[in-house]
């Protein structure tokens, strides 16, 4: 059995990571294909961690740190896909170039980069959606999710073979995106 390729995608809270990641899934509909979204692994909230804003010294439920996340449990299951027949799976989520255990296992590593001020106004939209106030979703934003960006997600950005501008979408990096996947899945083919 071939090994499926593995495509990693990380950036910022309302980066565009997931917006890319539905796109690779669209235009590669005729492959077998698995897709991992690191939310899908958050603990339940009482197992979450507190962590203390910087600022303000609010207690806040990390939802932007590591261990609120089961990344064993993520890193498990991509293991087990691993062996099924695949052609490509793809994770997506803010810490998936910080996880070792799974950044090992991704064949091509992608960071969607967008600047702060845009994903905030982002992260209200979808946010204010889910019910939540302006107040409550820009509060948490400034306290902790900000503090969080620069420890963990930002420092992978380096660790990334392509950085994706998540303010304009571009076709055409979509477009060679997809050929390199495509082009790889059809050499493991032969």
């Amino acid at each position: 059995m071939k090994k499926p390729f593995v495509v990693g995608i990380a950036g910022g809270s309302a980066s565009g990571k997931s917006t890319l990641s539905y796109e690779l899934e669209k235009k590669l509909e005729s492959y077998t294909l698995k897709t991992f979204h690191m939310d899908e692994y958050f603990k339940k909230r009482e197992d979450r961690p507190y962590s203390e804003a910087p600022i303000v010294k609010k207690m806040y439920v990390d939802d932007n740190h590591p261990l609120t996340m089961d990344l064993p449990q993520l890193e498990h299951d991509l293991s087990k896909a691993m062996e099924q027949d695949y052609d490509i799976i793809i994770i997506e989520g803010l810490l998936t170039l910080w996880d070792n255990a799974i950044y090992e296992k991704l064949d091509l590593k992608l960071f969607v980069d967008c600047k702060s001020d845009e994903r905030i106004v982002r992260r209200l939209r979808r946010n204010m959606t889910y019910g939540l106030t302006f107040d409550e979703i820009s509060g948490v934003y400034l306290d902790m999710v900000r503090y969080r960006h620069d420890e963990y997600v930002e420092p992978t950005k380096w660790k990334a073979d392509f950085i994706l501008n998540g303010s304009i979408p571009s076709s055409k990096a979509t477009e060679v995106l997809i050929g390199y996947i495509t082009s790889c899945c059809d050499l493991a083919d032969k």
